[in-house]
């Protein structure tokens, strides 16, 4: 098994050298004119969408804030759905439910690094 110290710095290494890629292209985008003039019509467009879906929004007022509560619902019941499952995980049991289609889902869970300070 290699060193999880290793590892990392391997990843470090490669985000890096795509960030600095990254870089390099968007450079060659914005020294290309045809590209700015696109860049420049585009963000006219965007603002006339926003405009048009601004208008409509305002018909749709009720709705919207029926999906905020949707929303925050939603948000909630997935907290509660990971407490639960830790918890049973943590006692031991298995964890598993299932849709409408009869489909079984497992938990799945992953591991990040934050930087400490």
């Amino acid at each position: 098994m290699q060193d999880i110290q290793e590892i990392f710095v391997r990843t470090q290494k490669i985000k890096k050298e795509r960030k600095d890629l990254k870089a390099a292209y968007r450079d060659a985008l914005v020294a290309s004119q045809e590209y700015v003039e696109l860049i420049e019509k585009m963000k006219t467009l965007r603002e006339r969408k926003k405009q048009i879906e601004q208008s409509i929004k305002a018909d749709f007022a009720s709705e919207f804030t029926k999906l905020d509560d949707m929303k925050i619902d939603l948000e909630s019941d997935m907290v509660l759905l990971s407490d639960i499952t830790m918890t049973k995980l943590m006692k031991g049991e298995s964890v598993e439910v299932k849709d409408e289609y009869d489909n079984t889902y497992e938990p799945v869970f992953s591991v990040r690094f934050k930087k400490a300070n």
